[in-house]
C-alpha cells in the first residue's frame, strides 16, 4: 500500500505535499500546535462517519488526515452495492474505534472530486493519510478483505506518518440528543449568535469555525458558519450596483456571484441557484470552478434535504456533464 500524492487542481490544492517525509513533518506539527491548545476533545461515535462535500473538503478530509486516515466512501443513491458497502464501512468505522475516521462523498453532488480521483465506477473507496491519497477497493469486496485494507492502511499511518487516531468517548451517543443540547460547544455557539445579533460577522465566523475545529461534522456549527460567511460577504455590498454590473456584463463572473449572494440574502432561493447554474455553463477554468464552489457553499446555507437544493445539484451535474 504505497501513498500517492495527488493533484486536486480546482478543489484543493496539494502541491505542497511532495514526498512522504514532508507529509510526515507537516502532520507532526499540525498534532504538535493541537496539543499546544489543549488537544482534540474527544468525539462520540456517530462523529466517526462525516458527508463530505468539495466546498469542505480541504477542512474536513485534508485538515482531518493529519491526525487519523481518513477512508473516503465514493458512493450513489441510485448505486445498489453502495447501499451494502455503505453500512459495512459505518459499522467498521464505529469498531475501529477512531483509528479511522469516514467521509462519504455522494458522486451526483460532488462530479468534480469524482474526476479528480480517477473514479471509473462506484463504489469506490480511497484514503487520505497525512494529505496524500491512497487507492484502497472498488466494488462491494467481503468484509474480511476490508478487515485487512483498514489494518494495513492504519498500519502506514502509524509507521510512516504518527497517526495515532482521535480519541472517541464511547458513551457520548447514549445520551443523544440531549448530549448535543447539553454539550461542551453550548458557549461557543451562544457566542456565535450573541455577535451575529450585535452585528459582528467576523466574531460569528470565528465562533462557528471554534467549534468545527474539534467537530467538523457539527451540523448546526456547519449551517451558522455558512450562513455568517454569506452575510460577512455581502454586508459592503452596493446592492443595485452589484445588480446593474450583473446584468450589463453576464460573463462577468464575480459580478453573477455578488449578485447571486444577493439573491439568496433576499429569499430568492431558486434565482440564486440558477444564476450560478447558468454561470457555470456557459464558462470554463478557474471562472468556472469559482461559480461552482460558491453554489455549493450556497447549497450549505439553505441544507441538503431542501428540494431546491436538490433540483439544482441536478441541474449541475447535467451542465458540468
Amino acid at each position: 500500500m504505497q501513498p500517492r500524492n495527488m493533484s486536486m487542481s480546482g478543489v484543493v490544492d496539494l502541491a505542497a505535499v511532495k514526498a512522504a517525509g514532508e507529509a510526515k513533518a507537516k502532520a507532526e506539527q499540525v498534532r504538535a500546535e493541537a496539543a499546544r491548545q489543549g488537544g482534540s476533545a474527544a468525539v462520540p461515535p456517530s462523529a466517526l462517519v462525516i458527508d463530505v462535500d468539495e466546498a469542505g473538503f480541504e477542512r474536513d478530509v485534508l485538515q482531518r488526515s493529519a491526525e487519523v486516515p481518513v477512508v473516503l466512501d465514493f458512493w450513489a443513491e441510485w448505486c445498489e452495492p453502495c447501499k451494502q458497502l455503505g453500512p459495512l464501512l459505518e459499522r467498521l468505522a464505529v469498531e475501529y474505534s477512531g483509528r479511522f475516521l469516514l467521509a462519504k462523498i455522494d458522486v451526483d453532488a460532488n462530479q468534480m472530486l469524482m474526476q479528480q480521483f480517477g473514479i471509473q465506477g462506484i463504489p469506490a473507496v480511497f484514503a487520505v493519510v497525512a494529505g496524500q491519497a491512497l487507492p484502497l477497493f472498488q466494488g462491494a469486496v467481503p468484509e474480511a478483505q476490508i478487515r485487512e485494507t483498514l489494518d494495513q492502511l492504519i498500519q502506514v499511518g502509524e509507521e510512516r506518518f504518527g497517526l495515532t487516531g482521535i480519541a472517541v468517548d464511547a458513551d457520548a451517543d447514549a445520551s443523544a440528543p440531549a448530549a448535543r443540547q447539553a454539550g461542551p460547544y453550548d458557549a461557543l455557539l451562544e457566542a456565535a449568535m450573541s455577535a451575529l445579533d450585535a452585528g459582528d460577522l467576523a466574531g460569528a465566523v470565528q465562533a462557528y469555525k471554534n467549534v468545527l475545529a474539534d467537530d467538523p461534522a457539527h451540523p448546526e456549527a456547519k449551517l451558522g458558519l455558512a450562513q455568517a460567511e454569506l452575510l460577512q460577504r455581502v454586508q459592503d455590498l452596493d446592492p443595485g450596483a452589484v445588480r446593474r454590473n450583473a446584468a450589463d456584463d453576464p460573463a462577468d463572473v464575480a459580478a453573477q456571484i455578488a449578485a447571486a449572494d444577493l439573491d439568496l440574502v433576499g429569499g430568492h432561493v431558486q434565482d440564486a441557484f440558477g444564476r450560478l447554474v447558468e454561470t457555470v455553463r456557459r464558462t470554463a477554468g478557474d471562472d468556472r470552478n469559482a461559480a461552482r464552489l460558491r453554489l455549493l457553499e450556497l447549497f450549505e446555507v439553505i441544507g441538503a434535504d431542501d428540494p431546491r437544493v436538490t433540483a439544482a445539484r441536478q441541474a449541475l451535474a447535467r451542465v458540468l456533464f
